[in-house]
């Protein structure tokens, strides 16, 4: 074996599962629109509220990128004074971070 640490590679389902187990352990109610088909394209894929903060986050995997709806939904409920997130795996950290607050 090499010195190379190990990548483990998730898909979006996997990482929105860790997010959702996160976000229950730390008390926020969680919602995650299971099928968007009728809903607005882009809206973030996930919303959380603890008390009197409220969460948006995007979340993506690997090399993936929001789409110009994602980054439109994010910008304007951030410019309304809401907490918006675009997260990735490597991100695992400061989201605990913020999810423990």
């Amino acid at each position: 074996m090499t010195d190379k640490a190990l990548k483990v590679v998730l898909t979006e389902k996997q990482f929105e599962s860790q997010i959702k187990d996160l976000a229950k352990l730390y008390g926020w109610k969680y919602y995650h629109t299971w099928r968007s088909i009728h809903s607005p394209a882009g809206f973030p894929d996930c919303v959380m509220v603890r008390d009197a903060n409220l969460i948006f986050a995007e979340l993506k995997v690997g090399k993936n990128q929001p789409s110009v709806e994602q980054y439109i939904w994010l910008e304007a409920l951030a410019r309304a004074g809401q907490d918006v997130f675009l997260w990735y795996p490597e991100d695992f950290d400061e989201i605990v971070e913020i999810l423990q607050c």
